[in-house]
């Protein structure tokens, strides 16, 4: 099983910026295929970008393209990886969390969803 952390949100004005950071803890010989999901208050939990296991491939929802970027740690970091998040908006507020995917053409999540961290983008 493997374990998620993710940390880096905040309160931010709208237009402001934060970065996301995410570590996933298990089988230490794989790399992961990873994504980025938020859930809004009172919404369903939705996907807002991905990163195939080289960080070669990436994906973003259309409410997020152009402002937010994912990425993956180095070799020594290869399952931390990271959302960027630039010219915020009051609709990005949501908590934000990470989890492995099936593939990048099946973003279904696989483990057990960590705590979260909380994005607040006041207007």
């Amino acid at each position: 099983q493997v374990h998620l952390v993710e940390s880096g949100g905040g309160l931010v004005q709208a237009g402001g910026s934060l970065r996301l950071s995410c570590t996933a803890s298990g089988n230490l010989g794989v790399t992961y295929t990873m994504a980025w999901f938020r859930q809004p208050a009172e919404k369903d939990r939705e996907l807002v970008a991905l990163i195939s296991r080289s960080g070669s491939i990436t994906n973003y929802a259309d409410s997020v393209k152009g402002r937010f970027s994912i990425s993956r740690g180095d070799a020594k970091n290869k399952n931390t990886i990271y959302l960027q998040m630039d010219n915020l908006k009051t609709e990005d507020t949501a908590a934000y969390y990470c989890n492995v995917i099936e593939s990048i053409t099946q973003p279904t999540p696989l483990e057990p969803w960590g705590q979260g961290t909380q994005v607040i983008v006041s207007s």
